[in-house]
């Protein structure tokens, strides 16, 4: 396993993140996935026993219940606390109380030590703010991070789901209050739906951010189960989950050409996805899910893939994003910048 320092700290994270969005699978979470407590330990048990040691969860996924079995596994398993990286969210509703959701001060506090009850943690590594609360200030929002890093509860701030301005215009507010910036960035990113390479990805080059894509296998569409002749897949979430949203009929063709590299290499489809997401200019890690360990080991087993040029040249042709105003005229004019 690689590790690659996240964004300008000093911390090392494995080039894979354990996603535990699978763990629990009640309410809203159930189509992703049911596993419980005994496979918990069992995948925990194989991720660290492959060298992965950055784990991610989230307040939300099943109401909690992902934070409770990853912290339980930690114990269950005898593992060394402070040779994992574990990342947590605030954002989403918890509750029925008004205040039980957002980016407000009073959420933030309030998230952070019911998420630490529920991990049996006495700090989380890295919060990340799980989307956009239109309601609360930017200011109160990085006022409230950086006074709870200050804490001692979190080690580090980042972001997911944001917009590039609001990234922007938030690191602005805290460089000029000398408050903690984020230092990292979680985005879907897939061969199949590359939109962060327009404005996201370049808003991390600059500002020197480690970037953490999520799904990117797509919701499981670039598992190697979908085809154009097979359009369901039977125990598959995306029957009964449709989502992330994608351009199917372009993710068909991009399925045409990973399953045609992948039979020269000898590996799944879903290898050569998430080998190809890895292997993109700026991603730290990459986060990958399962609910059996035979799929996490596939998914591990990507690490061993270097595509060539010329794959790549063929997957990015067939999976290349339309250019954009003003995208295509920032590139026309930098030519007289070269």
């Amino acid at each position: 396993m690689k590790y690659n320092y996240l964004g300008h700290t000093g911390l090392l994270v494995s080039e894979l993140c354990f996603g535990t969005m699978t763990f629990g699978g009640k309410g809203y979470w159930e189509a992703i996935g049911k596993v419980p407590q005994k496979d918990v330990n069992e995948l925990m048990k194989t991720v660290v026993e492959n060298g992965i040691n950055f784990i991610d969860t989230a307040n939300v996924y099943s109401f909690g219940e992902s934070e409770k079995m990853l912290g339980q596994s930690i114990i269950d398993l005898g593992l060394n606390r402070n040779e994992l990286v574990i990342a947590t969210k605030v954002r989403g509703k918890m509750g029925e109380a008004v205040n039980n959701v957002g980016l407000s001060r009073y959420h933030i506090f309030q998230s952070v030590d019911e998420s630490l009850k529920r991990l049996q943690l006495d700090h989380i590594d890295i919060l990340y703010v799980h989307g956009v609360d239109p309601k609360t200030p930017v200011e109160e929002t990085m006022r409230a991070l950086n006074d709870i890093v200050l804490t001692g509860k979190v080690r580090y701030i980042a972001v997911c789901n944001w917009p590039s301005w609001m990234v922007m215009k938030a690191q602005g507010i805290a460089d000029k209050q000398g408050w903690n910036k984020f230092i990292g960035m979680q985005y879907y990113y897939s061969v199949a739906s590359r939109d962060i390479e327009r404005e996201i990805l370049p808003v991390a080059a600059d500002q020197n951010l480690g970037v953490m894509p999520w799904s990117p296998l797509a919701g499981g569409f670039l598992s190697g189960k979908y085809t154009r002749n097979n359009q369901t897949a039977d125990g598959s979430r995306r029957d009964s989950f449709d989502f992330p949203p994608l351009n199917k009929d372009k993710a068909y063709d991009v399925i045409d050409v990973i399953t045609e590299i992948g039979h020269q290499y000898n590996v799944s489809a879903a290898q050569i996805a998430l080998a190809w997401v890895r292997l993109q200019k700026g991603v730290t890690s990459t986060i990958i899910g399962a609910k059996r360990v035979d799929q996490l080991l596939d998914n591990i087993k990507s690490t061993d893939i270097e595509l060539s040029d010329f794959d790549l040249k063929k997957i990015d042709e067939v999976s290349a994003l339309a250019k954009e105003y003003p995208g295509w005229m920032v590139e026309r004019q930098a030519g007289d910048r070269i």
